[in-house]
Formats: C-alpha cells, sequence, structure tokens
C-alpha cells in the first residue's frame, strides 16, 4: 500500500512538471525577431502572474482607431531584479512600448522596453522588460 502511494505521488509530481513545461514557450515559437514595433499608448490592464507578467494598452493604429495591445514581459522576478513592482504601471499610465510582434498576426507583442511617457511615478524612465526578447530594444521602430 505504501509503495502504491509513494507511485502515485511520483506520477502526480511528473505530470504536474510536464504540465508546467508545455506552458511555458520560447521566444521563436510566438515571437518575430525580424518584425521590430514600438507603440505607445495607455495601460489598461496589468496581470502580474507567472510564468510572464502581461500587460494591455489602447495605442492608436495609422488610421486612428484605437487598437488593445497585448505585451508580454518577463517573470515578475526578473521584472523585480529590474527594479518593477506591481505598482510600476497603473491604468491610465502613457506608455511607450518596443518589442517584437507576433508572428501569428494578433495585437500582441513580446515587449523588451516600456518606457513611462508623461504619467505615472517615474516619468520618462524605460524600465528592462527582463523578456527573451530584449535584443529588439535598439531595433525598434
Amino acid at each position: 500500500m505504501k509503495k502504491l502511494m509513494i507511485l502515485g505521488l511520483l506520477v502526480a509530481a511528473t505530470l504536474v512538471g510536464v504540465r508546467t513545461a508545455s506552458a511555458h514557450h520560447s521566444f521563436a515559437a510566438e515571437f518575430d525577431r525580424n518584425k521590430p514595433v514600438k507603440l505607445e499608448g495607455v495601460v489598461t490592464k496589468v496581470e502580474w502572474t507567472n510564468p510572464h507578467v502581461w500587460i494591455y494598452f489602447n495605442s492608436k493604429d495609422a488610421d486612428g482607431k484605437t487598437v488593445n495591445w497585448g505585451a508580454e514581459l518577463g517573470p515578475p522576478h526578473g521584472l523585480q531584479g529590474q527594479g518593477w513592482r506591481r505598482e510600476t504601471l497603473k491604468i491610465g499610465d502613457q506608455i511607450v512600448v518596443k518589442g517584437s510582434l507576433a508572428k501569428n498576426g494578433t495585437n500582441r507583442l513580446n515587449a523588451s522596453t516600456i518606457t513611462l511617457a508623461g504619467t505615472g511615478g517615474r516619468p520618462g524612465q524605460t524600465l528592462d522588460a527582463a523578456s527573451s526578447g530584449k535584443e529588439t530594444a535598439k531595433d525598434g521602430k
């Protein structure tokens, strides 16, 4: 009975590990380093969760239409190491995001840097997004 219980625990631990590993992805699987982008907008939502922090913001497209974008940042612990806190970005803050567009053409990107524009606690400061696509910070249009 004891062996069966230990075996069951090992199987459960293995399944949890497989699920966690498959939930994470590589940068190249989802984003295109050859499609750098720089967008200005206003924060609409912040999700401070593992394995990546996501921010959502409204930005105007070429026709002046408001488009909501999702930007993937690094993990919470990576952002904290860069000086970020949960309160760094608030809904309504104006930001400039540099990063790489999603390969599938959706309104998503992997952020490399975020500049706090005219609002928020640190206006004008550029923060590293602690993401795997940060090489695009110097390449963004």
